[in-house]
């Protein structure tokens, strides 16, 4: 509960920033938050069938500066979010905090050079449901992933973003060791790993036909020891405008990271949003 309430206070930190826009020269500041809901309801219902709500809410900040040569780009994506389905308790269903910050160099040529520094945690506790009694499987950090990329980036294109570069990532862990435990080295569970090797980051935003926009972004990442073993992250997002405020969010995630399960994990929504920007 206290990570949750300091995520909150990041929040709004990040708020009071963005409203203090005016101050900053040469910052570009974008922040948006949204509450996302499905939700069927059943009453005197003869075939059946059991009342269900699912929440999330979400906010996007970020902050970008740009020189005659320097880029830096600042992003933060919040996502948390909960489902009850009939008389069950409420089960936590989205659960991520991602930092990322890109730092470029315009030379002329047809690609830059970059730095990047990312970060992804869950924002709270985690819970496995498949057994029927939660159980716990992650926190704040538990596990944590900081990656450190240096290579060359390709963003000429407004809806077409790449870049590929020789990655350092580092794994935190607390009491979930099994993320960050490298077996082959000690018989003790380390909490911390670090491993080296080449990350490509693709990200693209394409107008699909009036107010619909997909976002997209395909996140790959392997490690020099086992080059046939990659981790990826495929995360879509479409997004049908009804007015300003009012949307329709269907997201699509294939996620595979041997770490965390020998199987492709997928999954998907579709949810009426509540949006609003705030800059």
């Amino acid at each position: 509960m206290k990570k949750l309430v300091f995520f909150i206070l990041i929040v709004l930190a990040g708020t009071n920033f963005a409203n203090n826009k005016k101050t900053l020269k040469g910052w570009q500041p974008n922040l948006d938050v949204g509450l996302n809901i499905s939700q069927i309801s059943f009453t005197n219902w003869a075939k059946g069938g059991s009342n269900s709500l699912t929440w999330t809410i979400l906010g996007n900040l970020q902050l970008d500066y740009a020189s005659d040569y320097w880029r830096l780009k600042n992003r933060m994506k919040t996502r948390y979010g909960r489902t009850k389905v009939g008389s069950s308790e409420f089960q936590t269903n989205e659960n991520e905090l991602f930092l990322e910050s890109v730092f470029s160099y315009a030379v002329g040529w047809a690609v830059d050079p970059f730095f990047s520094n990312t970060v992804r945690t869950p924002i709270t506790k985690g819970f496995d449901y498949k057994s029927g009694t939660p159980k716990l499987i992650s926190n704040f950090f538990d596990p944590g992933y900081v990656t450190q990329s240096i290579g060359f980036t390709f963003d000429k294109p407004q809806s077409l973003k790449t870049r590929f570069g020789i990655a350092l990532e580092e794994t935190f862990t607390n009491h979930f060791r099994k993320y960050s435990d490298d077996k082959t080295t000690t018989d003790k569970e380390e909490t911390f790993k670090i491993e080296t090797g080449m990350e490509s980051v693709t990200t693209g935003k394409f107008e699909l036909a009036e107010n619909v926009e997909l976002q997209s972004m395909l996140r790959l990442f392997t490690r020099f020891e086992h080059l046939d073993v990659w981790d990826v992250r495929f995360d879509n997002n479409i997004t049908a405008k009804v007015n300003s405020w009012l949307n329709v969010n269907f997201s699509f995630l294939v996620l595979y990271q041997k770490s965390q399960s020998l199987k492709t994990q997928i999954k998907q929504a579709l949810q009426v949003g509540i949006m609003y920007n705030i800059i």
